[in-house]
């Protein structure tokens, strides 16, 4: 990750002013793009590398700029509204028309919203303290451990026979919680682990999944249940930002080293 995006991804993480305008999905907007419409987009600004809150105060990283890229081939203005990661599923269709927060693809989500196309494939890495004796999956076995509510770091913690699970609403106060000695460890994507481990680096080591025999997931973004329309404009976008270098250019600007 550059530099610059590193400061602001490490930035206050704060609660961003709601952009106006929300509704079904690709609601009419007077001040919208070439399509005379608008696409609400949830996010959750407190998970970088792909979602943070920027200098300027408003949400910043991969996600952000892959879906305002998105609107901008499908023809739509894109609004982003920041809220908590555990509210966005519900909310698609109604406070916002689709949603895009490293959010991974799961059958119990599918059975409340469709999914585009993946754009991204992550793992669940491990946060300890230095001198941590947890280095494998039965290490975890009784520990009390940090998680993100509704992430899938919290259902994988959930299985654990004897955790003690704690779920916040930002994955940085699980890491200071972790810090604080009040939780074991935290389980979080690879790479807002990594982003917390550069900036805790004198207290924190940063475990690989593979240590834990954590199964590669899927980012995607979340749709409203049955809209074929819109799901096709989405994944159409997508596919050709990938075949045009914008896709790899974001990924080179905001998560690789």
């Amino acid at each position: 990750m550059k530099k610059n995006i590193l400061a602001a991804a490490l930035a206050a993480m704060v609660t961003v002013t709601a952009l106006a305008g929300c509704g079904s999905a690709a609601s009419d907007s007077g001040n919208s793009g070439s399509t005379g419409k608008t696409l609400t987009v949830g996010t959750n600004a407190a998970f970088p590398p792909f979602e943070y809150v920027g200098d300027d105060g408003n949400p910043d990283g991969f996600d952000i700029a892959l879906i305002k890229a998105i609107g901008e081939k499908a023809g739509y203005e894109v609004q982003i509204q920041d809220m908590e990661f555990d509210s966005l599923v519900s909310s698609i269709g109604n406070k916002i028309d689709v949603a895009i927060a490293g959010m991974t693809v799961t059958e119990e989500r599918k059975n409340m919203v469709d999914f585009s196309e993946p754009y991204y494939e992550a793992v669940q890495n491990v946060l300890v303290a230095k001198g941590s004796d947890i280095a494998t999956a039965a290490d975890l076995e009784g520990k009390k451990i940090g998680v993100q509510l509704g992430t899938t770091g919290e259902f994988i913690a959930d299985e654990i026979p004897g955790a003690e699970v704690s779920a916040y609403n930002k994955a940085v106060d699980a890491v200071n919680d972790l810090n604080n000695g009040r939780v074991d460890c935290v389980i979080v994507d690879k790479n807002p682990a990594e982003v917390f481990g550069a900036q805790f680096s004198d207290k924190v080591d940063v475990l690989g999944g593979e240590q834990f025999d954590f199964e590669p997931e899927n980012y995607a973004i979340a749709l409203p249940k049955g809209d074929t329309e819109l799901a096709e404009k989405i994944n159409s976008a997508l596919k050709e930002l990938k075949a045009d270098g914008t896709y790899d250019s974001l990924v080179s600007k905001y998560i690789e080293e």
